[in-house]
């Protein structure tokens, strides 16, 4: 723990508060490895230190959860060899870090059709869920096979079901009841959403959840993303009024 880091992360926790669910697009892997002439896992693999100084940083400030894009629906598109690729290196990752994730009370959870995976990638998962389910520090949320519309989709299915079945009324359909039929059912919204790389878009990544979410872009590649750019990002919130539809006066009212 640098003593630098700790002034800054004092800093952050004085002055405003911490954002409890940040959300991350770890966009920018393939660029990397591009700018260096190498394959596309290359940045993929570098893209692992990025993933332990996040989790660490949001560790240390008490972030209540970290949702990270790890691998989308659209993914599965990509060729054979870099999905394959990428499977491995998720699930090596996940068996080295273990005993840290263990040590730091981290939890791990999983959005997304996770039995859409290989099989060996799936039980690699539940069994790092299983491992922590008892911790009480940060949950590690990574959104695997992951995609905002079906995710939208599969909660009406839900629901329509249980309006088929007869234990549920149409008229009784709202706001809470389609977030508890969401991957996301036992997790606050996002207050702030950080994608890497400049791109501009959301990229079919909680739809819904998105809705009063800060967003925040930075044109650093997701390899050499590290706290001090996470910090950024959280000074960048602080400074920001979030009226969620009201006017200013009444959250100053509010404040009062």
């Amino acid at each position: 723990m640098g003593s630098e880091d700790k002034k800054i992360r004092d800093r952050l926790q004085r002055q405003g508060q911490i954002p409890q669910h940040i959300a991350i697009i770890m966009d920018g892997n393939g660029r990397w490895a591009k700018q260096r002439g190498l394959p596309r896992i290359a940045g993929h693999r570098e893209g692992i230190k990025a993933v332990r100084d996040v989790v660490e940083a949001c560790a240390e400030l008490d972030v209540r959860v970290l949702t990270l894009y790890t691998f989308s629906t659209e993914n599965w598109r990509r060729p054979k060899e870099e999905v394959s690729a990428l499977m491995k290196l998720l699930i090596r990752t996940l068996q080295k870090e273990m005993d840290d994730l263990i040590r730091n009370n981290v939890k791990l959870m999983t959005i997304g059709e996770i039995n859409t995976l290989p099989q060996y990638a799936h039980f690699g998962i539940e069994e790092g869920i299983q491992a922590t389910q008892q911790n009480t520090g940060l949950i590690l949320n990574l959104a695997l096979s992951y995609g905002g519309r079906e995710e939208i989709l599969s909660a009406v299915q839900k629901i329509v079901t249980q309006v088929k079945e007869g234990t549920l009324k149409c008229e009784a359909i709202d706001d809470k009841l389609f977030r508890q039929n969401l991957y996301t059912a036992d997790l606050p919204d996002p207050d702030l959403l950080i994608r890497t790389s400049g791109e501009l878009r959301i990229s079919n990544f909680l739809l819904w959840q998105l809705a009063y979410t800060e967003i925040y872009i930075t044109h650093v590649l997701w390899p050499d993303f590290r706290k001090q750019d996470l910090y950024k990002a959280i000074e960048n919130y602080q400074a920001r009024e979030r009226r969620f539809g009201k006017v200013s006066e009444q959250i100053t009212d509010h404040k009062k």
